[in-house]
């Protein structure tokens, strides 16, 4: 018998070898999950098996995706794609840019949500990123494999177990059935970061929290023969890290989310990958093809020790082919309609009109349409709470989008401004406020201060479902051209302007969405101005100030769409707009000492103008892109009393960053075109190095005569450039730019200028 042992071990060999089933366990950790992509393309190339999968956090989402039959290849591909980086900083998918919804820009850089209940008692929505489009990303990416499955993740392609934290019993919780793109989601959810859902009646939270590395969830669920465990979070400490806790600390809130990494947990049969991701954060997102390539290395590195541990394997065409025969049984996205829960019958009403739906119409609904709907929906703020998940119904065989409301943030607080080189420094305050009636009204409140610039803006929009938008508001501006300290005045050609402008203005809007990309909206609005200046470029405190007081009201039209990613300094995306107005003016004229005049003149005036703009950006690499900028404006707009009165009431072409903190004289004019380009070059993720340049061709260029009028100079071949370089990064408080900006302009020719944070202002009524 003894003789007989070593032959039938021998023959039991490949037996074993076939029942050997492995696990695969991939840790969270940020962006630095990306990695784990790397893991599954060595391990497949390789035919290196995987049976059951096990994620949490980041590692979650990975999981998620391979066990709901996408590729390494297909995973690699999402995440290296614009879309990704788009769900990752909240933007929408190109395409589904809902314009209509979108409000004034303004120089907010944090947004602070609030709940307010009928008592008048706030709640702190904590949650800093914006997560729409991840939201839908992952449930329209895992809603077919959830159906071929029956929201059993036993049935998936491979099967899963996905690790969620409850943070008020402080436990665990492993989820293994239910909708995938909903489990997905918990297992992400970074508290103060992204707002909680609800998995079968409870919020929670990112598993990284209590069990960042489920080796132990994996031996439970699973009891493979080997295990491989993949982490690549950073290491939690056994002992206190005397040495280095000066430099960590920056990082305790990190430590604190994170449960610890115990390479320990795998015995002595398994596998232990730890990629080298030095110098790579939890926030790097934009640097995923280094970190695929990490963790494909690293696992290279370990084959031999793998291919040691796990004699099975799987070629990658049996792999392809057990795949492609899973996602063959995915049934047609077609919708029947939505189900809603936690919204009650008025805000059903609503959303349904959004999405051109009506209560107990049969009819199938295309995927497409289904999604417009629901970024239509979410592109509104006081909407952007709705969690969505997609259902199926195995009788019906059709889907249903499920819109869950989320803790409601009906009151916001947002907060920006920017410090500069130059004295346009200023404090930027925003109040916001929601009420759900049958329409949806946004009341909202701003002030910007600083001793360039000064605002306040109360306005209320209402929403109809029709849909149609109504906008009542009322605003002050102030402008300061004099105060013009500048940090770099050795070097800058900008002098100041003796002038101030307050211009007083009440109207309103009505909108409508034209397609889903523009925006058409009708106004009229009365204003009340004040300019005061000088004639001529000398001024002594002595010298009293003309004062040019205008009052009258305009209306007009404007068709307008924008899918920029960035306030400023942008580089993807386009924008278009064309504005028609009518104006009826009164000009009041009192001069000072500079002027020529004596006494108070009045003038009435009425003129046409239209205004249209354009620009666009195309990326010619992943580094770099170009882009143009073209704009035209066309009035019969007449003169003011004097020469200065007119020119800094006529339109101005601003181009650069700055330039509406500076009276451009060259570049004004009733009529005009003008066109220049951009090249941006992305020198990291956050960094870019600008270069721009514009041609300004005015048709009518105004030159001041002898008695202090503007005339149309005939003599002069009138082209102005102005262009501008400059190296931008840009930081969670908006951009912090260094840039030296060249205007053909006697007065403001060269100047250099630093600054941190948004440099946007309301415009003027005449503008």
């Amino acid at each position: 018998m003894k003789r007989c042992l070593p032959l039938l071990l021998v023959l039991l060999l490949p037996a074993l070898a076939n029942a050997q089933r492995v696990g695969l366990v991939l840790s969270g950790g940020g962006a630095k999950g990306i990695a784990h992509i790397g893991v599954l393309k060595a391990l497949e190339e390789n035919s290196i098996p995987v049976d059951y999968v096990v994620g949490t956090s980041m590692g979650g989402i990975i999981s998620g995706c391979y066990a709901a039959g996408m590729s390494p290849d297909q995973i690699e591909a999402m995440i290296l794609s614009d879309q990704f980086m788009g769900w990752v900083n909240g933007n929408p998918e190109q395409g589904y840019n809902y314009f209509y919804h979108q409000h004034d820009i303004t120089p907010s850089f944090l947004k602070v949500n609030l709940g307010l209940d009928s008592t008048f008692n706030f709640q702190f929505n904590s949650s800093l990123a914006r997560d729409v489009s991840l939201n839908f990303a992952l449930t329209e990416r895992t809603a077919q494999a959830s159906a071929i499955a029956g929201n059993n993740f036993d049935r998936l392609f491979v099967p899963l177990r996905v690790v969620a934290a409850d943070i008020f019993t402080q436990t665990e919780v492993i989820l293994k059935k239910g909708s995938l793109s909903d489990a997905l989601r918990a297992t992400q959810t970074v508290p103060f970061f992204y707002t909680p859902i609800r998995v079968d009646g409870k919020y929670l939270f990112d598993g990284g929290i209590y069990n960042n590395f489920p080796v132990d969830v994996a031996q439970v669920e699973f009891n493979p023969d080997v295990v491989i465990g993949v982490n690549v979070s950073s290491k939690v400490f056994e002992g206190y890290p005397y040495k280095d806790d000066d430099k960590l600390i920056s990082k305790s809130l990190l430590y604190m989310l994170m449960d610890k990494t115990d390479p320990r947990k795998i015995d002595e049969h398994g596998v232990f990958i730890q990629p080298n991701l030095n110098g790579f954060t939890a926030f790097d997102f934009a640097r995923a093809k280094s970190l695929i390539d990490s963790g494909y290395r690293q696992t290279l590195r370990q084959l031999e020790e793998i291919k040691g541990k796990i004699a099975r394997r799987v070629p990658c065409d049996t792999v392809a082919a057990k795949r492609n025969a899973f996602n063959d049984k995915n049934p047609p996205m077609l919708f029947d309609g939505l189900v809603f829960k936690s919204y009650n019958s008025k805000r059903r009403k609503y959303i349904r009109r959004l999405f051109n739906m009506r209560l107990g119409e049969e009819r199938l609904y295309p995927y497409s349409d289904v999604k417009r709907g629901y970024f239509r929906l979410v592109a509104e703020d006081f909407f952007s709470n709705a969690h969505p998940t997609i259902l199926y119904d195995s009788t019906r065989r059709t889907f249903s989008l499920q819109l869950s409301r989320r803790p409601q943030h009906n009151f916001q607080v947002d907060f920006g401004g920017v410090i500069a080189s130059r004295d346009i420094s200023n404090v930027f305050v925003g109040l916001n406020f929601y009420h759900f009636s049958n329409t949806l009204q946004h009341y909202y409140l701003s002030f910007q201060t600083g001793s360039f610039y000064k605002s306040g803006v109360a306005k209320v929009r209402i929403d109809f479902p029709t849909p149609l938008f109504l906008e009542p508001y009322v605003g002050f501006d102030s402008w300061d051209y004099f105060e013009n300290n500048d940090l770099f005045e050795e070097f800058s050609r900008n002098h100041p302007t003796v002038l101030t402008r307050i211009n007083r203005k009440i109207g309103f809007n009505l909108g409508v969405p034209v397609h889903e990309q523009f925006r058409g909206s009708l106004h009229i609005e009365s204003f009340n101005n004040d300019d005061r200046y000088i004639n001529g470029d000398s001024f002594i405190s002595t010298d009293t100030l003309d004062d040019l007081h205008i009052r009258g009201f305009k209306t007009g039209f404007n068709f307008s769409a924008s899918s920029l990613n960035r306030k400023q300094y942008a580089s993807q995306g386009k924008a278009y707009s064309l504005t028609g107005d009518y104006f009826q003016v009164s000009a009041t004229h009192t001069p000072g000492n500079t002027s020529i005049l004596s006494r108070e003149s009045k003038q009435r005036h009425n003129w046409f103008r239209i205004r249209g703009s354009a620009e666009q950006f195309f990326r010619l690499s992943r580094t770099f892109t170009l882009g143009y900028a073209a704009e035209g404006v066309f009035s019969n707009q007449p003169f003011f009393q004097n020469y200065f009165g007119t020119i800094i009431n006529t339109p101005a072409f601003t181009p650069l960053q700055d330039s509406r903190t500076l009276v451009l004289q060259n570049f004004r004019s009733p009529n005009y075109v003008a066109a220049g380009g951009r090249a941006v070059l992305a020198l990291h993720p956050k960094i870019d190095y600008r270069l721009e340049g514009y041609v300004f061709k005015p048709f009518d260029y105004l030159e001041e005569n002898a008695r202090q009028e503007a005339h149309i100079s005939r003599d002069i071949e009138s082209i102005f450039l102005a262009a501008a370089t400059s190296i931008v990064y840009h930081a969670p408080i908006g951009p912090i730019s260094l840039s030296l900006n060249y205007y053909d302009d006697d007065e403001n020719q060269l100047g250099a200028l630093f600054h941190i944070g948004f440099l946007l202002y309301n415009k003027h009524s005449l503008e």
